[in-house]
C-alpha cells in the first residue's frame, strides 16, 4: 500500500489512479465531517465533492508540511463555510413571538413539524445534528473535528489556520455551550 505522500506525489505528476486512491482512503472520513457541518446529506455530498475538486486542482502545491488528512480537512472546512454562507441567504427565520411556536407547534429547520409535550413520560429524542447546528460556526467546527473526527488539537489548529490555544479555548466554550443546550434533556 502506498503512503499518502507517495499518492500525492504521483497525483501531482498526473496519475489519476493515485488521486482516486486518496479519494477512496479519505472519502468516508470527510463525508462524516461534511455531514456534521452541513444541513442536509445532499449539501454534505456537495461539500465533499468540492473538497476533492479543490484538492485535485491544488495537489501540485501540497508541500507536505501537514498530513494529507489535515490538508483535506482544511479544504473541507473552507468549502463547508462557503456552502453555509451561501445557504444563509435562503434560510427562513421564525419569530419568537409566533403564536404557533408559543402553543408548542413550530416548523423545524428541516421542514418537519415539531411539538412540545408537557408530559415527562414522553420519550425525549435528541437530534444532536440540530443542536450542533445552533452552535456558532467556530464552535461547531472544533467540536466536530475533535469529538467526531478525533483530530488532535494540533491537527485542528492546522486545518483551521489558527493557534492551538485558540482551538483549546473555542473547544472549552463550545463544550460549555453544548452543556447549556443539553441541560434540559439531562434533567
Amino acid at each position: 500500500m502506498q503512503s499518502d505522500q507517495e499518492l500525492v506525489q504521483a497525483s501531482a505528476s498526473g496519475d489519476s489512479k493515485a488521486f482516486h486512491a486518496l479519494v477512496d482512503r479519505y472519502a468516508p472520513e470527510l463525508t462524516r465531517l461534511a455531514r456534521s457541518l452541513s444541513r442536509t446529506r445532499s449539501d454534505a455530498e456537495d461539500v465533499v465533492q468540492e473538497t476533492f475538486v479543490g484538492a485535485f486542482k491544488g495537489v501540485s502545491r501540497f508541500d507536505g508540511r501537514s498530513s494529507v488528512r489535515t490538508w483535506l480537512s482544511r479544504i473541507l472546512v473552507r468549502q463547508a463555510a462557503k456552502a453555509w454562507n451561501r445557504s444563509s441567504r435562503h434560510r427562513s427565520t421564525v419569530s419568537l413571538d409566533n403564536p404557533e411556536r408559543a402553543a408548542g407547534n413550530w416548523q423545524r429547520p428541516d421542514g418537519r413539524s415539531g411539538s412540545v409535550s408537557t408530559t415527562s413520560s414522553v420519550d425525549r429524542r435528541i437530534d444532536l445534528h440540530e443542536i450542533l447546528q445552533t452552535l456558532g460556526e467556530d464552535h461547531r467546527q472544533v467540536i466536530l473535528m475533535r469529538e467526531i473526527d478525533g483530530l488532535s488539537y494540533a491537527e485542528i489548529a492546522e486545518a483551521l489556520g489558527v493557534p492551538q490555544g485558540t482551538v483549546e479555548s473555542r473547544l472549552h466554550r463550545a463544550r460549555g455551550e453544548l452543556r447549556e443546550k443539553l441541560a434540559g434533556y439531562l434533567s
